[in-house]
């Protein structure tokens, strides 16, 4: 009956866990955020805000009830090796199997991420505001939005991490069942190391991983040698795993890491 089936775990610990749902004046309809925020968060501080980008097939609720996202985090946070952090994990907008978070001819889901998402943490807790330090990751899909946004966007992000990255829209077409015409056509909206290239010496910190069992490693294997061949500074990994939630949750400390470094 379904072409795809996502099932929250309703298990795992909600502590410092929240949902909103807005009105998203880029999207033209109501949109759903789910927002850790740590019990650190200080009063007047600026903390970081992290958004975090799903893939193709899930919804807001994806990092935090599949893969963890918050309790990874608060281990982190725990053990002193990460800061306080606010990390926002949005909907991509619900369009069709995945958005790819790219501006479509009748909603702009790349500026819902870029803009109005951060804005969500500052309404939410007074330890943010528009002078915090801002980071993007993701995976798959979300990891192709991160990379992009990140290199079209090279001032609004203190730093990007990937995880398991379509790097182009070829590559991510093949996982949705819908006809892609509508969106942007512009080749920086439709390929990463197009961004890039336009970036040039402007791109924030970059990182990206995938895993070695994976149908994508070969493409971030041309992203990474390219970038290196281009002199773009990044830290690119092959780690044990393929395209799961298990690597994602297993490797999602790299990018907080990286973000606290």
């Amino acid at each position: 009956m379904f072409r795809t089936f996502e099932h929250a775990d309703l298990s795992i610990d909600t502590i410092g866990l929240s949902h909103v749902t807005v009105k998203s004046q880029a999207l033209g309809r109501r949109a759903d955020v789910t927002v850790f925020i740590p019990d650190e968060v200080g009063k007047g501080a600026k903390l970081p805000i992290v958004t975090l980008l799903h893939g193709v097939f899930g919804s807001h609720w994806a990092w935090a009830f599949k893969g963890k996202a918050h309790l990874t985090a608060r281990a982190l946070m725990a053990q002193k090796l990460i800061p306080p952090m606010v990390i926002l994990m949005p909907s991509d907008g619900l369009w069709g199997d995945g958005s790819g978070y790219i501006p479509h001819t009748d909603a702009d889901y790349e500026r819902w991420i870029v803009e109005e998402v951060p804005a969500i943490a500052c309404q939410l807790t007074s330890a943010c505001s528009p002078a915090s330090p801002y980071f993007l990751a993701g995976l798959s899909m979300g990891g192709f939005a991160a990379l992009r946004l990140g290199a079209k966007y090279p001032k609004q992000f203190k730093a990007i991490s990937a995880h398991s990255s379509a790097t182009n829209l070829g590559q991510l077409a093949k996982f949705i069942e819908e006809d892609t015409t509508g969106w942007s056509s512009y080749p920086i909206d439709r390929d990463v190391f197009t961004a890039m290239q336009a970036a040039g010496e402007s791109l924030p910190p970059i990182r990206f991983d995938c895993g070695t069992d994976d149908p994508l490693l070969d493409a971030n294997r041309v992203l990474h040698h390219a970038m290196t061949s281009a002199g773009f500074a990044h830290i690119y990994e092959e780690l044990p795993g393929g395209h799961s939630w298990d690597y994602w949750a297993s490797n999602l400390h790299r990018s907080l890491l990286f973000f606290a470094n």
